[in-house]
């Protein structure tokens, strides 16, 4: 498995969680403010190489029907830019429920990458399945 970085993104915060190099463990890390700018996508591309990230998963945030609305084009479009940013696959991976999961949650890390944490969990536990 390779180390996978899970984003909650938000045009003011984008939460962010590190898996381990097993795959098995979702940690939260620092939000980055404004990631859709080029500071912050200067900040997510340097957590890619500081922790030697090979893949990048981007919360879709669909309605609770399955579909998407104006925040999920927003995810997409940030998506595409931070793949051209980051130069490594960018997959998209359903969000729902994982902000009232950090809501419910605890720890010191603060709400969106909490949500970024259970995002990566639901990630890493779903390619493991797909694994077999």
């Amino acid at each position: 498995m390779t180390r996978v970085l899970a984003l909650d993104y938000g045009s003011a915060r984008c939460g962010c969680a590190l898996s381990d190099p097993s795959g098995t463990l979702a940690t939260p890390l620092h939000a980055v403010e404004r990631a859709g700018t080029r500071r912050g996508l200067d900040e997510l591309a340097r957590l890619v190489r500081e922790h030697a990230v090979e893949r990048v998963v981007v919360g879709l945030p669909l309605t609770l029907a399955g579909e998407e609305g104006a925040q999920a084009a927003e995810s997409r479009a940030f998506a595409e830019r931070l793949a051209q940013a980051v130069e490594l696959p960018v997959e998209l991976y359903d969000e729902r429920l994982t902000t009232r999961q950090a809501e419910r949650g605890h720890g010191d890390a603060d709400a969106d990458s909490r949500a970024a944490a259970h995002l990566l969990e639901s990630y890493l536990a779903a390619a493991e399945r797909a694994r077999g």
